[in-house]
């Protein structure tokens, strides 16, 4: 069984923060709804979801991924690049110190959020995007080289956060979105793209075996069921105007 976090949504989401996206009022009561879903599907796969409570003044504060980045051995508090979402730090700190591992922080200058970093075994790829800065990846490096972890930074250009762009299915593939960041990077990966028409298809949320995708990207989605993987469809229309993926919403505690 995998812990995984997540938060229930404000009751008034506006005042979000977007950079990608032209603004757009979610319906409250769909999004309320829709993340209702998110966690009962995964809790379908025997998964422990813990619903943190709303932070009615942190619109953003859903996303809880952005905020704390997990590793088997620590876990690292980040620091937003967004300023509106420092704030939400602390918050997420008191929730995660019951997994009794040591606690970090990226320090000022630096920023990281947690969308930027993807955990492929031991390489930690994290993207160089308006959110995470060269000095919150400097410190990212020093933090997890005691764990003999290789961190690899990759230039974003067309989307807010790495994961935005690209995910893991498994150790050997990715799922990338080519148009919005240097896929050189994974030369060593096996890449399949995302269908033209569904760019924002690469956001998965992979726990165990199990890929979990948006409901937007029926044809990748084909894709992937046509390579064997066990690939399950979430709604998060209301979560997309706030330039939000599937992993945006959790933080999944590993388990190696």
């Amino acid at each position: 069984m995998t812990t995984i976090f997540t938060r229930h949504p404000a009751a008034n989401l506006s005042g979000f923060e977007i950079t990608f996206v032209s603004r757009e009022t979610p319906n409250v009561e769909l999004a309320m709804s829709q993340h209702n879903a998110y966690g009962e599907t995964l809790k379908q796969f025997g998964h422990e979801v813990v619903v943190l409570p709303a932070l009615e003044e942190l619109p953003d504060s859903i996303f809880v991924e952005d905020v704390a980045v997990l590793f088997p051995e620590v876990t690292v508090l980040t620091r937003p690049g967004a300023l509106s979402r420092q704030p939400e730090v602390k918050h997420i700190s008191e929730s995660l110190s019951a997994l009794k591992k040591p606690i970090v922080s990226i320090e000022a200058p630096g920023t990281l959020e947690g969308g930027d970093v993807l955990r492929i075994d031991k390489l930690v790829f994290v993207g160089v995007t308006s959110r995470t800065n060269e000095e919150g990846i400097n410190q990212l490096s020093n933090i997890l080289a005691t764990y003999e972890y290789t961190v690899i930074p990759v230039e974003v250009t067309g989307c807010l956060h790495l994961k935005t762009g690209v995910t893991a299915l498994d150790d050997e593939t990715v799922l990338v979105n080519p148009e919005w960041l240097d896929t050189s990077a994974f030369a060593g990966f096996d890449q399949i793209d995302v269908e033209e028409d569904e760019p924002w298809a690469a956001n998965v949320l992979k726990v165990g075996d199990q890929i979990f995708m948006n409901a937007a990207s029926p044809k990748t989605q084909a894709i992937l069921k046509e390579e064997g993987y066990k690939v399950h469809s979430i709604d998060i229309s209301e979560f997309m105007k706030m330039e939000a993926g599937l992993t945006c919403m959790s933080l999944v505690q590993p388990i190696r």
